[in-house]
Parts: structure tokens; sequence; C-alpha cells
């Protein structure tokens, strides 16, 4: 070999080499990773997002995807001629929306992601919370003022059951989560956010990271007035911080503490408009988001 083509090969095993001690430190832990944002319509994100998760396989990791489908439910429900009712910051959903809703992430979502993850070989399944009791629901009545509103078929999740997930990650295999919850209190099911079913499944198994892909670059420090943004903080600090949030980043971050509240080692929020976003944020030092450890991790920078 060439003295030129020695050198540069030798970037390539340092970046390895780098790769080391987070394959050490996360090989057979799962990792559960709500997909999300603009990296479920940009073609080479979603190509990207398939690479990373089936990456992860390989080094020994034990990916869990999990996904919603806000933009192309609100289009399917334009082109059925329902009209998409929002109250506190919940998509109303009705029986006939509901219908939509789980034909669009169970359908159509889901299948794509499936398709994309086995292109690189026979990882992916995809499920929905109803398969196996995976995720169970009953419903969900915010209050408005101080006045419970009725948002239709919304869930709050009350259980979780990991057996089904627990068995394809033994065989090797890459679940893929659609958030629809089979009901507790009638034969129906319900529309759960995505991110609070990452959050609830990555605590039932344990998990050593939730991953949130978002389409901003974490939680910035002082929104709109700078664009800084707070790499790391405790469960504690968050906590303090979640009245002042945006809407939009409540369940993201609110799913984060419950998470490192029910034992997963820490939670992240990542930018997925970032290609390759999960990689960097598991195998560098230049993590790319916002982590949430839990308090008594404070002096541990791991």
């Amino acid at each position: 070999m060439s003295t030129t083509r020695k050198h540069t090969a030798l970037p390539k095993a340092q970046i390895l080499i780098e790769a080391l001690p987070w394959l050490t430190r996360h090989h057979g832990r799962i990792v559960v990773i709500k997909f999300g944002g603009n990296a479920m319509v940009d073609e080479d994100l979603k190509a990207a997002f398939a690479q990373d998760v089936v990456f992860l396989r390989h080094a020994g990791l034990k990916p869990v995807v999990v996904h919603g489908g806000g933009p192309q439910i609100s289009a399917a429900l334009d082109r059925h001629g329902i009209v998409s009712e929002f109250k506190a910051g919940l998509r109303v959903t009705t029986e006939d929306a509901m219908d939509v809703v789980r034909m669009v992430l169970a359908g159509q979502v889901q299948r794509e992601l499936v398709g994309l993850l086995n292109q690189h070989g026979p990882f992916a399944v995809g499920l929905t919370g109803e398969d196996a009791h995976t995720i169970t629901a009953t419903r969900h009545t915010p209050q408005i003022d101080g006045e419970p509103v009725d948002i239709g078929r919304v869930g709050e999740i009350t259980e979780i059951d990991t057996g089904a997930i627990e068995a394809l990650l033994a065989d090797g295999r890459i679940p893929v989560v659609s958030s629809i919850a089979r009901s507790q209190d009638d034969g129906h099911v319900y529309n759960v956010n995505a991110d609070t079913a990452a959050a609830a499944l990555a605590a039932a198994l344990g998990a050593e990271t939730l991953m949130v892909l978002t389409d901003v670059e974490g939680l910035y420090e002082d929104w709109p007035h700078s664009d800084e943004v707070i790499s790391r903080l405790t469960a504690s600090q968050l906590e303090k911080l979640l009245p002042e949030l945006s809407s939009g980043m409540v369940p993201k971050m609110e799913g984060c503490l419950h998470a490192v509240r029910g034992g997963v080692r820490t939670a992240r929020v990542i930018d997925g408009r970032v290609q390759h976003s999960i990689l960097l944020e598991i195998f560098t030092d230049e993590g790319i988001g916002t982590m949430v450890v839990p308090d008594e991790a404070e002096g541990d920078k791991s």
C-alpha cells in the first residue's frame, strides 16, 4: 500500500476508534427513538434515519422506533373532507377521524418506515400499540380554564406490555411502533401522542436512552431572545422550565422527564434536520441536542 493511501485511510480509523467507548457502553442496550418532524417528510433525511437505525442494530444496540404522523394525518383528513380541530393543543379525534388516523399511521407511515429499514436486511417489524396489548389507554380529558374538554378518541396511556417488543428484540428485529393504543374501557382504539408513547415505552423497556427527533436544535435557553441551546440539564431543572416552554416542546420535554424519572439513563431531544444526527448523538462527544439526565447523575458526564 502506498504511503499516501495509508495516510488518507487513517482519519477513518481514528473516527471508528473514537466511537469505541460509546460502542462499549451501549452494547446490548435498548435505545428508543421517536421519529418525527421534518425527518419524516424529507427523502434524504428518511434514508439517513434508516441507515442510522440499522447501523445501531449492527453495532450491537437494540433500537426501537416509535412514530406519529401529524402532517400525514392532516393531509389525509383534508382529502377525506374531515376538518381538523385543535383544543388545548391536541387534535380533536372523532370516530371518523380515528379511522383515518389509524389508516395513515399503521397503513402508510409505518409501512414506509419498515420498507426503508428493510432495504438493509430483514430487520423491521411494524406494530401498533393495539398488538399484544403493547399500549393501553383510557380517554384523555384535558382541562381548559378549569373545565374538562372532550377531544374525542385521544388517549392517556395507562399500561405498557413490552412482551411483543422484547420478543422481537431477542430475535434481532427492529420494532416500529405506531402511536395507537387499545382502549382500556371499550372495544375501540385511541390516538396517543407519539412523544408520550415513546417515553412510556422507554421507561417500561428499561432503555438506556430515549431520543426524540425534532425540527429545532434542542431546548433553547431563552427563546426567542437567544438561540443558545441548553446541552444538558437534570430532571429537576427541566421540571422548573416546563411551564415556560412552547406548546410543541411540552410533550417532548415531559416525555424526557417521564423517561429519566422512570429509570432511563438519558433522554435527548435532537435536531432531526441534521443528517445522521442519531449517530452523532450516540457515538461522539459532539452531542447535538439537549440531554436530560436523572438528578443523581449530575456529576456523571457520560
